[in-house]
């Protein structure tokens, strides 16, 4: 890709080219940091190494401010670590909640003791936080939440429970939304952190058709908070809420095709089908109609990720994620889907395993990715959900429940 940043920016792209030649373990080249996450964190110590070193310059984190413990490059730099990490098969060690979504959020409404508590272990990745948002009686309608928060004096007492709770059980903190007015719907919401060593959080996990349990049910009894940990002011929760969906939205969009997997969901799906259909005389996936259908696909896939980069640049040059990533979530979702419909259908009998012997374990993963991805289309708010936000926010329709707010 061209860069047109000048001799400044020439110069920073000599000086990531030797630092990833130091510092990257040549064994994790096209990877990624979900083959290697076993349990809370990953065990592998080229993984562990390669975490600390980009932990260490904060590139992880590229354009976070450099003072709480992120990169501080420009978008230009920020573009030119990208493209040289692509380059040698580097990969980002530095994710999760924290990261994606919980991070961005507090840069922009969390005051500087809590920049300064809870931004750097995030960048270093020394930490992990979980989302409590959901509960059983409130998910699409998420502003119907019942989780009580009650102003004790000295501190916040909590009550309640939430439900998909990812990554609950590992989790170091939890941002979450509790109600602390019930005599008002969205402006009785506010954004707390709760730490979830705390006594009274309980988190029991959720058995998926997958075989993983990566949600959570969380229930808070007589949870006491410190009142520093309220983000934002009293009731002003659900604004801070939607800014952290529209980060979720964008992180989830940016997966595109894989959703950030490896395996056989990493490998370019013609040479995937190479492996395990029949080729004809020219090299070329025999089946006509498979042929066309992983073509389409493809070509989908690398538009979705060409404008998921370009939409990545706008909003760091702009005020963040908009509107716009509804429909970059849906796309994605879709990609990913019929990624993991088409990897199965070109595995054939291989794609049909779920244990035992005849099978590999990557195509064993490519089976329970499959079934987990089913549920793409309703993480970080359902399809529906974002229709309705498109059809209002963006293409300006009338709201079919007669409200004139868009």
């Amino acid at each position: 890709m061209a860069d047109f940043g000048g001799e400044a920016t020439e110069g920073f792209r000599a000086e990531v080219k030797r630092w990833l030649k130091d510092h990257f373990p040549p064994a994790l080249k096209g990877g990624s940091l979900l083959q290697y996450m076993e349990g809370p964190s990953p065990r592998n110590s080229d993984v562990k190494a390669w975490i600390a070193a980009m932990g260490e310059t904060g590139w992880g984190v590229p354009t976070w401010p450099k003072a709480l413990g992120g990169g501080g490059l420009s978008k230009e730099e920020a573009r030119v670590l990208a493209q040289e990490m692509n380059a040698v098969g580097a990969w980002n060690p530095i994710g999760g909640m924290g990261v994606m979504m919980f991070g961005p959020t507090l840069l922009e409404y969390g005051n500087e003791t809590q920049k300064q508590t809870h931004i750097p272990p995030i960048a270093r990745s020394e930490i992990r936080w979980c989302q409590g948002f959901s509960e059983p009686g409130a998910g699409s309608d998420l502003a119907s939440l019942q989780t009580k928060c009650e102003d004790k004096g000295d501190h916040w007492l909590v009550n309640g429970s939430k439900i998909w709770t990812s990554g609950a059980q590992w989790a170091d903190w939890c941002f979450c939304l509790v109600r602390t007015d019930t005599s008002k719907k969205h402006e009785g919401i506010s954004f707390l952190l709760i730490d979830m060593k705390s006594p009274g959080v309980e988190v029991k996990p959720i058995r998926l058709i997958s075989g993983n349990s990566p949600f959570c049910e969380t229930f808070f009894t007589d949870v006491k908070v410190p009142k520093e940990n309220l983000v934002g002011p009293l009731g002003g929760g659900w604004t801070i809420a939607k800014r952290l969906l529209q980060h979720e939205r964008a992180g989830l969009a940016g997966g595109g095709g894989s959703m950030g997997r490896g395996g056989l969901f990493a490998a370019p799906m013609h040479q995937l089908a190479k492996e395990y259909v029949e080729a004809d005389e020219g090299g070329r996936i025999a089946d006509d109609d498979l042929r066309s259908r992983i073509t389409g696909h493809e070509i989908e896939a690398r538009a979705f990720q060409l404008t998921a980069i370009r939409s990545l640049v706008e909003s760091r040059s702009n005020q963040g994620p908009s509107s716009a990533t509804s429909i970059m979530k849906n796309a994605g979702s879709r990609i990913a889907q019929e990624r993991a419909e088409l990897t199965l259908e070109v595995l054939g009998a291989q794609g049909l395993g779920w244990e035992g012997e005849g099978f590999n374990a990557d195509e064993l993963a490519a089976v329970r990715g499959w079934l987990g991805g089913k549920a793409y289309s309703i993480y970080g708010g359902s399809a529906e959900i974002q229709n309705n936000i498109i059809s209002k926010r963006i293409l300006g329709l009338p709201d079919p429940l007669g409200s004139s707010s868009h």
